[in-house]
This record gives structure tokens, C-alpha cells and sequence, in this order.
């Protein structure tokens, strides 16, 4: 077998190993075995191209339009055809495909079904990979180039399955598969440049010949080469699980937070649990919104984005209803009765979202009252939602960087009235009470055991709160798949771990089992409160939680994830005994601003409460401490990293932006001048010494393009500069806007220039040269010095102890 052929097969080995990272994300592994396949015929394309041989260009398409030709028969039937004739099942019908392969991604959780769509993208997607690490291994013979499409592969997969046990397996095939294609390159340049050079190898004829057969030991380069190969990837997946600041780099899983995944920037207003699981994860958890308030019980005020109503049996998510203008005064919330709203208080918040923020559903406090916000909403009645309209084409109102105000009210139910509530309107009973054909019977009888001997729909709630998290031993772990589905509702109560979507789902299934109307709500948890008296919320306190209706008090929320620093409703506490027989004291309100003094002693604390964290109020620097979070050696090597991976590529736009400061500072003429020749340079005007700097600032103007003004301040620089080179001394050359003509023509420069040319210019400046030539400089200076001192000291020497 050739050079180039071993290329060929080594090619589609690394693609095919560096695949296998993505077998975690569907529940099927079928689709490996049609990827290799695929892959295999379009390598043997690749390699019978090349032999006849055809140009580099002919080659690709030719693999490219083989492998579009399987992948048509391979799906062929998969979706119903709207035409006739291979365009349009092409163009329409395959498409069709594709888009419904984005659309499965979006809805389901991680590991998804191997929906017909989903196995298209990655079937086609491994092709896709392996035809750029062909093209560039075996066609342009770069094999190391070759491992940026294998890196994004890898990364992809990473990213969307959050590491896990198997990740350090998925690194060593990646790996392997990529050092196995350098060293077959390295061999087959090796071989063409003739002899080998190095220690002789063992065998007859070896040191005669200086070409080892097969049967031949490696010469030792080679065996060296080999030991780096794997003493660098020993290290790659030793060093991140040894450094704490790395734990959870390439390799480790997520750390315990609120929720399993991978990192993730926002919550997807499509379905927003799939992003969910990866904001309560991430590792950065930065802050996407910040808010003031007059609310008496901020750690009441959950931000609420939008409920989930209808259970399939696949998945929940929010009904498809109509959208009407944003009203001046929201209606009343459905099934208010008068008597709570009364007891309620109208608090005002103002929020400000994050830059990064890009979520089109707004987040507010339940139920809001008026909505004071810029841009194009549209408000959705039912769910009382706002939602950000269309600008454009694929384009949305999103809530990134707004500033709004918020009016909602602070519902005061008590027990005694979720308790004695009447029965619910009958249309919200049928709508908000089904459950999927596919609900296991196991979700029903559940929940009639755990409510035996309740006599109202209040002590059902209560008793299947109380059940998820006090006395039902579920454990609340970050790690466990989100299943969205029926099946996932069952292995949850099987299981008994999982985090908040299990524990909204689950409660919200049962309630509907038992008859009481319940939906899902997404959101955010109230935050954690700062010194000045503004609440963070950061990606962390992302949330699921159920909303159960009753008449008379509407959509309550109820609190089954049993997990620190959550707040379960003071109406729906399992009511403690009496520790004496005097009147009992309250229960401290869970969200009151100021905690108690002390907390009650252990002793008086009945287990229940202690489960769920009622046994006396702690500070929120106590509980976020406690809460799993990173430790401050985790942080600072994140931080550690995240710099410098930011910091190197920025690093010519930070050295220029403080070179033109310190030049422009100075007010000298001859420094703006130079400044100005390197932004001129940066975009493709090379510097010409030989010419006078009115000859100069002509040639800067015609082949920088620029317009009149930007034109007229070049040509007043270097009217100053002819002034500072001829002018008499204690002549004055300089001028008061000399700095804004400099900063003035940069900016015609930049604007006349492509898209390109300003990227380069602003992140690869051509004017960074002069490091180099500094540093060249230094280096012979140096050298020069060096060698100076060294034969001086020779001069000096004895001559009994020179040579």
C-alpha cells in the first residue's frame, strides 16, 4: 500500500474514531455503522480520484457528489415527497429532512431518540468531517491542519453531552486517531526524501542499506517520536484531572450546580428545557439579570419566563396560542377571587438584562400587572407571557440589555383557603387535567398512595410536595439525564434522582392524575441579594417548578425539589406540632428581608422542616456556600484560563490601542506621523521612507480611499511635519487637533476598507512588525554584547588555560 493510500485510511479512521464522541447524544449507536460506510466509500472516491489523477478541485466534488448520492438513497422514504423528480426531493424534500432534524434537536433532551432528522444531521455531519480531513491530510498533504475539523467535531459532541464517565474514552480515540494520521504522514515524507538518517537499525543488510524493512525494529526517531506521541496525550488526560483548576476541562463532567449539562449562554424560548439543563450547569454562571425591589418578600419573587401546558407524552411545552399589543393594565389573573387580591400588595421591580442575554420571552415576577419595556412585544393572555415579536427576517425582539418595570402583585394565600377553594371551572379542569395514553399506570397509583386518607385538592398538593421532597428519599443529583417523556416520569419515581425538571414534571403528571389542573413554570429563583440592595440572578438559578390552580386563587406555586436555598411557600409548609402545649409560635417567614437574630434550636425542629431547610433562617453567603458551588481554586483557574485564551488573540489590538495612546499622547508631531504611517500600513498602505511627508500623505489618500475630511487631516499632519523637519528652532509645529486628525484619517482608512481588510487590521495589525523587529534588534544587541565580554575574557585568560 502506498504513502498516500495509508493516508486515505488513516484519514477516515481518525474521523471515524473522533465520531465516536457523539454516540452519547441519541440513544442508538445504528447510526455509526451507516457513517463508516458512507465514510469508507467516500475515502475510496477520494483515493480513486487522485490516482487517475484529477485536479485537487474535481476531487472534492466528486466525493462530495457521491456522498450526497448515498445519503439520498440511504433516506430515501424517510419523508413523505412533495414533488417529483430528483430536484425536488434534493432541494425540497431533503431539506425538509434536515430542518426536521434541527427542529428534534431543539426538543428533545440529551441522549434523543434516533429520529430519522437526527440521524441525517449526524450521518451527514461525520461526512462533512471526514471530507475537510481528507481534503486536507491526504489532498493537500497537511495533516496537522487536519485537526481543526477533528477538534470542532469533538468539541461539539463535549459541549452538548457535558463530559460524563465515557468522555475520557471518546478523548483517547480521538486522539489515538489523530497521532495515528500524523505519524503516517510523518513516514511518508519520511520515505520520499530517500535514505533515512538516524541510528542504525537492528537486522542484516540494515547498516549497509540504511533502510529498515517491515520486519525490521523502528530506528529511534521513530521509537522517540512515538514515546512523545504518548507521553503528550498521557499528559492530556492526566494533567486535567489532577489540577483542581481544571477538573472539569476537556475531559470531566459538570459540576454539582442546578442541574446537569453542558454550558450554556440562554434558555431557548422554543423549548426552553433543553437549555435549561445546560444554564443550571454552567461553568462561568455568569449573571443575566440584575433588578431592585419594593417587594416586603424578596425571596418570594421567582422570575417567571413561561409555563408548559401540554403533557404529549414526549415532552412538555406551551400551547400554541394567539398573540395580542401589550395592554396598559393586564387583566386579572385567571381564577382570582376577590378576597386574595384584596390581601394582596402591588410591588414595583425594575430589571436590567444582561448584553448576553438573548431570550425572546420576558422574565417577570407572577402575576405582573403592567409591563413598562422599549421594543416590539406581543402578549400572550393565558400564560400572561410577553414575547418578542419578529424585526425581520429571522430576526426577534429579544430581551438582551433591556431595562424594564415590572408591576406585579404579592399574592398572600393561606391554607385555610387553597384548602377550602371550590371547585375549578370545568374548561380549565379539561384542559389543564390530561395526561397522555402512554403514562405509565405506575405515575397514577403513585400518586393515589401518597394522597391516601386527603379529603381536598390543598392536601394532595401538599402530601405530594411533602412526598418529593421529605419523606419520598429522592436525592437531588445534578447528573441525571433530563428525560422529558412519560418513560422519564417513570424512571423518575424509580430512580429517585434526578433535579428540578424531574421534580416539576413528576409533581405536575400526578396532580393531573389525581385531578387537579397543574401545569410547568420556567424561570429563575429570586437571586442572591448584594450589598446595595440589587439582586443578581445568575444562570444558576435558572428553574422548573409546578404551578397547581385553584378557584378562587389561580396559578399557586408549589416547591417538591428538595434543595437548599429554595423557597417553599409559607402556605404550603407541612404544618409542624406544637412543641409545648402553649400556643405555638409561627413558622419565620421564608421570605422576609431581614433573617432572625437566631435560629430555633435543633431540638424543637421537627425532621420534616429540617429536610427542607425551615430550622431557623441563614445568611445567603451560608447557603450559597453550601450550595455546591465552585471552590475559589476552581474559579481563579477558570479565570486563569479563560485570559488567556481571550488574551492571546487580543493581544496586537491591546499593544496597538496602547501604542497610539502613548504616541498621541506625547502631542509630538514627528509620533502622530509615525502613528499615523502604521494605520495606514494596517490596512494594506505600505510605508515608504523615501518619500517626503507631503509626497507621503498624497500617496496615503489615494491608496487608502479616503473621503475629503479624513483626506484634509492627513494632509494637516504632514503639513506639521514639515514644519517640525524645516521650520527655524522654538518654531511652533504642533497644533491643538493634531491627535483627532490622526484619530479622524484612521477612521476613513478603516470605513473605506473591506470587511476583511478592517478585521485584520484591527485584530493582526501589519504594523506589528515592529515587535519583531525590536525584538530582532534586542537579540543581536545582545548577542553582540555577549560575544564582546566573552573574548575579552579570553584576552585576559592565562595562556596555560586557552584551548
Amino acid at each position: 500500500m502506498s504513502g498516500r493510500a495509508k493516508l486515505t485510511v488513516f484519514a477516515a479512521l481518525a474521523t471515524l474514531l473522533t465520531s465516536w464522541s457523539l454516540s452519547p447524544l441519541v440513544e442508538s449507536q445504528a447510526w455509526l455503522l451507516q457513517a463508516a460506510l458512507l465514510l469508507a466509500v467516500q475515502s475510496a472516491v477520494g483515493a480513486g480520484a487522485r490516482r487517475v489523477p484529477l485536479a485537487r478541485s474535481l476531487t472534492v466534488a466528486a466525493q462530495l457528489l457521491v456522498s450526497l448520492l448515498l445519503l439520498a438513497l440511504l433516506f430515501a422514504g424517510k419523508v413523505r415527497s412533495t414533488g417529483s423528480g430528483p430536484l425536488s426531493y434534493f432541494v425540497t424534500d431533503f431539506g425538509s429532512l434536515f430542518a426536521q432534524g434541527v427542529h428534534d434537536v431543539g426538543e428533545y433532551a440529551i441522549p434523543a431518540p434516533l429520529t430519522d432528522g437526527i440521524q441525517l444531521l449526524l450521518v451527514s455531519g461525520v461526512l462533512l468531517i471526514g471530507l475537510l480531513v481528507d481534503l486536507l491530510a491526504v489532498t493537500a498533504r497537511t495533516a496537522a491542519a487536519a485537526g481543526l475539523p477533528l477538534l470542532a467535531l469533538y468539541s461539539v459532541a463535549a459541549g452538548l453531552s457535558g463530559g460524563g464517565d465515557a468522555s475520557w474514552f471518546s478523548f483517547l480515540l480521538a486522539g489515538a486517531g489523530y497521532l495515528v494520521l500524523l505519524l503516517s504522514e510523518g513516514r511518508d515524507r519520511l520515505a520520499q526524501w530517500g535514505r533515512v538518517f538516524g541510528s542504525a537499525p537492528r537486522g542484516r543488510g540494515a547498516a549497509d542499506s540504511g533502510i529498515s524493512s517491515g520486519a525490521v525494529r523502528a530506528t529511534a526517531p521513530v521509537r522517540f517520536g512515538r514515546r512523545i506521541g504518548a507521553l503528550a496525550l498521557g499528559l492530556a488526560l492526566v494533567v486535567p484531572a489532577a489540577l483542581p483548576a481544571l477538573g472539569d476541562g476537556l475531559l470531566g463532567g459538570p459540576q454539582d450546580g442546578e442541574g446537569a449539562g453542558g454550558s450554556g449562554g440562554t434558555i431557548s424560548a422554543v423549548n426552553p428545557l433543553v437549555s435549561l439543563q445546560s444554564n443550571l450547569n454552567a461553568q462561568d454562571n455568569r449573571v443575566v439579570l440584575r433588578y431592585r425591589t419594593d417587594s416586603p418578600q424578596q425571596g418570594d419573587q421567582y422570575l417567571r419566563i413561561l409555563a408548559l401546558d401540554d403533557f404529549n407524552g414526549s415532552k412538555w411545552e406551551a400551547s400554541g396560542r394567539s398573540l395580542t399589543d401589550v395592554p396598559e393594565q393586564m387583566p386579572v389573573p385567571p381564577g382570582l377571587g376577590e378576597q386574595v387580591r384584596l390581601g394582596s400588595t402591588e410591588v414595583t421591580t425594575n430589571i436590567t438584562a444582561s448584553d448576553g442575554y438573548t431570550q425572546r420571552y420576558l422574565p417577570m415576577p407572577y402575576p405582573a400587572t403592567s409591563v413598562e419595556i422599549g421594543g416590539k412585544w406581543r402578549f400572550e393572555p393565558v400564560g400572561r407571557t410577553l414575547v418578542g415579536d419578529q424585526l425581520g427576517r429571522d430576526k426577534y425582539q429579544t430581551v438582551q440589555g433591556a431595562e424594564y418595570k415590572v408591576r406585579s402583585l404579592l399574592l398572600k394565600p393561606t391554607a385555610q383557603q387553597l384548602q377550602k377553594a371550590p371547585a375549578p371551572d370545568p374548561a380549565i379542569r379539561e384542559e389543564y387535567t390530561k395526561v397522555p395514553d402512554n403514562l405509565p399506570p405506575v405515575v397514577a397509583e403513585t400518586a393515589r398512595q401518597v394522597t391516601e386518607g386527603t379529603k381536598d385538592d390543598y392536601s394532595r398538593a401538599v402530601k405530594l410536595q411533602d412526598f418529593f421532597a421529605v419523606s419520598g428519599g429522592f436525592r437531588y443529583d445534578t447528573q441525571t439525564a433530563s428525560g422529558t417523556g412519560s418513560q422519564a416520569v417513570a424512571r423518575f419515581l424509580a430512580d429517585k434522582e434526578g433535579f428540578c425538571i424531574h421534580f416539576a414534571f413528576s409533581m405536575a403528571a400526578m396532580s393531573r392524575t389525581l385531578g387537579i389542573p397543574a401545569r410547568v413554570a420556567v424561570g429563575f429563583t429570586p437571586g442572591e441579594k448584594q450589598q446595595d440592595g440589587v439582586v443578581n440572578v445568575s444562570m444558576r438559578d435558572a428553574h422548573a417548578w409546578p404551578e397547581l390552580y385553584f378557584q378562587g386563587v389561580g396559578w399557586t406555586r408549589f416547591e417538591p425539589t428538595p434543595r437548599s436555598g429554595l423557597n417553599v411557600p409559607d402556605y404550603s409548609r407541612p404544618q409542624a406540632p406544637a412543641p409545648s402545649v402553649s400556643a405555638p409560635a409561627p413558622l419565620p417567614s421564608q421570605g422576609a428581608v431581614q433573617p432572625a437574630p437566631a435560629p430555633s434550636a435543633s431540638a424543637e425542629c421537627p425532621p420534616a422542616l429540617k429536610k427542607l431547610g425551615e430550622c431557623g433562617t441563614t445568611a445567603p453567603q451560608q447557603s450559597a456556600a453550601g450550595d455546591g458551588g465552585p471552590a475559589v481554586t476552581t474559579v481563579l483557574g477558570w479565570a486563569a484560563v479563560v485570559a488567556a485564551v481571550l488574551g492571546l488573540p487580543l493581544l496586537p489590538l491591546l499593544w496597538r490601542s496602547r501604542l497610539r495612546a502613548r504616541r498621541l499622547g506625547t502631542g509630538e508631531v514627528l509620533a502622530a506621523w509615525r502613528e499615523l504611517g502604521d494605520a495606514a500600513w494596517d490596512v494594506g498602505v505600505t510605508p515608504d521612507e523615501a518619500l517626503s511627508p507631503r509626497r507621503a500623505a498624497s500617496r496615503t489618500v489615494d491608496l487608502g480611499g479616503l473621503e475629503p475630511d479624513a483626506a484634509a487631516a492627513v494632509h494637516r499632519v504632514a503639513g506639521a511635519v514639515e514644519r517640525a523637519l524645516y521650520a527655524p528652532p522654538g518654531a511652533e509645529v504642533s497644533y491643538a487637533g493634531l491627535a483627532d486628525d490622526v484619530l479622524a484619517a484612521r477612521a476613513g482608512l478603516l470605513a473605506s476598507a473591506g470587511r476583511a481588510t478592517r478585521l485584520r487590521a484591527l485584530l493582526l495589525p501589519r504594523s506589528a512588525a515592529r515587535i519583531s523587529w525590536a525584538v530582532a534588534a534586542r537579540w543581536s544587541a545582545l548577542a553582540s554584547a555577549t560575544s564582546a565580554r566573552w573574548s575579552a575574557l579570553r584576552l585576559r585568560l592565562p595562556l596555560r588555560s586557552r584551548g
